[in-house]
């Protein structure tokens, strides 16, 4: 269990639901949008270059709509570029889960087993998160931490 601190990211978002692949389609198409528009460089204040995918706003559970943000952790919400999105998190009790492998594959077959064990992990469904640090740039080596907000 990692107790996560309060947090503050700025990015960009899309709206979702793992039904019928359309996250699949929405998500890759959401970070194609975060590097093609070179979305980093237009945020003041990062605090690292970790990217942050949060997944929140969920309508329900891991089969209801949901709110996707890909961004950076920031220090602070001023200075938002026009078309950003900039959010704070609560943190709190998460259990981390790490995706190793070949990415992408290695983060939608870590969901798939989060997702088998629904029922086990007694989920939030508050705001969930992966980490892409530079060990998840590793080819088949790679590395993303995922962290799953619990009651």
């Amino acid at each position: 269990m990692h107790s996560i601190a309060p947090f503050k990211i700025i990015g960009i978002t899309t709206r979702t639901s793992n039904s019928s692949g359309k996250a699949a389609e929405d998500l890759g198409a959401l970070w194609g949008r975060f590097f093609e528009e070179q979305v980093g460089a237009k945020i003041s204040g990062k605090l690292n270059d970790d990217i942050y995918a949060i997944y929140t706003d969920y309508e329900s559970d891991y089969t209801g709509e949901y709110t996707c943000l890909i961004g950076y952790q920031v220090s602070s919400l001023e200075n938002v570029a026009k078309g950003l999105v900039a959010r704070e998190f609560d943190g709190g009790s998460h259990i981390k889960f790490v995706a190793a492998g070949k990415m992408p594959e290695a983060v939608v077959q870590t969901w798939q087993e989060i997702w088998s064990k629904d029922s086990e992990i007694d989920r939030k469904y508050t705001s969930d998160f992966e980490v892409y640090s530079s060990k998840s740039q590793q080819g088949d080596n790679s590395e993303v931490d995922i962290f799953i907000a619990v009651k």
